[in-house]
C-alpha cells in the first residue's frame, strides 16, 4: 500500500532522549521520601522537644525556593513554615516585589522548632543540611533565597558573615548543577533589627531584577 500526501519534517538537531527535569509525579515521590527519611531520624534532640515536623509550604514547581532556618513556635503549632511574626513580614516583603506566596516554595533548614527558639547548633545544621541540598536538588529551583545565618552556614559554611555576603548573587553546586543563591537577612531579624529593613529591600530588587531578567513567570 502506498501512502500519498504524507509530510515529513526533518530537523538537524537531535532528539533528547534523556529527561533532567523531575516530572510533577516524581519530585511529590522524592518528596515524600526525603520527609519520612527526616521524620524517622534518631537521636535528634530537635525532633525529641517538637510538636510538629514542619517540612514545606507553598508551589513545588516553583523556580523560587527560599529557605529559612528553622520553625518558631507558631510554625511549631500550625505544622508549616513562616506563618508567625516572621512569616506575615515575608508575605510583605514579597507582595512588595509583586510575588504571591503561594507562588514560591518555602522551607527550612531544620524541620523541628529548637528548643526555646534557640539557633540550631554547628552539628544540627551540618546534620540537616544533607537533607537540605536532597531537598533543593528535588525542587530544581532557578532562584534560591537564604533568609539569615543558619541558611548561609548551612550550603557556605560557618567562616563567612551574613552582613558581608547579602545582596551578591552567588552559586551553590548540588549534585553537580550550578544554583543560583541570594542571602539576605531573615524577617525574624528584621523586626528585632527594623533599620537593617533597607538591605533587605536593596536585596528584594535585585531578586525581582532577576525574575524579570530569566523571564520567570511567577
Amino acid at each position: 500500500m502506498i501512502l500519498k500526501n504524507i509530510e515529513y519534517i526533518f530537523e538537524n538537531k537531535p532528539i533528547n532522549r534523556t529527561k533532567t527535569k523531575p516530572r510533577v509525579e516524581d519530585k511529590l515521590n522524592l518528596l515524600n521520601i526525603l520527609k519520612k527519611e527526616i521524620q524517622n531520624l534518631d537521636n535528634c534532640e530537635l525532633k525529641s522537644h517538637a510538636k510538629n515536623f514542619v517540612f514545606n509550604d507553598g508551589s513545588y514547581e516553583s523556580k523560587i525556593m527560599i529557605v529559612g532556618e528553622g520553625p518558631g513556635e507558631k510554625e511549631d503549632e500550625l505544622g508549616k513554615p513562616f506563618v508567625g511574626d516572621a512569616g506575615m513580614l515575608l508575605n510583605k516583603m514579597l507582595k512588595a516585589i509583586n510575588i504571591n506566596r503561594d507562588k514560591i516554595y518555602i522551607t527550612n533548614v531544620v524541620n523541628f522548632r529548637p528548643p526555646n527558639n534557640r539557633k540550631p547548633e554547628a552539628k544540627e545544621i551540618t546534620r540537616y543540611s544533607s537533607y537540605l541540598r536532597k531537598h533543593i536538588s528535588i525542587i530544581d529551583p532557578k532562584i534560591l533565597i537564604l533568609l539569615g545565618s543558619t541558611a548561609m552556614e548551612s550550603l557556605f559554611g560557618s567562616n563567612i558573615k551574613i552582613s558581608r555576603e547579602r545582596g551578591k548573587w552567588k552559586e551553590v553546586i548540588i549534585n553537580n548543577k550550578v544554583y543560583l543563591t541570594m542571602v539576605s537577612f531573615h524577617p525574624a531579624y528584621l523586626l528585632r533589627q527594623p533599620e537593617q529593613k533597607k538591605h533587605s529591600w536593596t536585596d528584594l530588587k535585585e531578586i525581582r531584577k532577576k525574575i524579570d531578567e530569566l523571564k520567570l513567570n511567577i
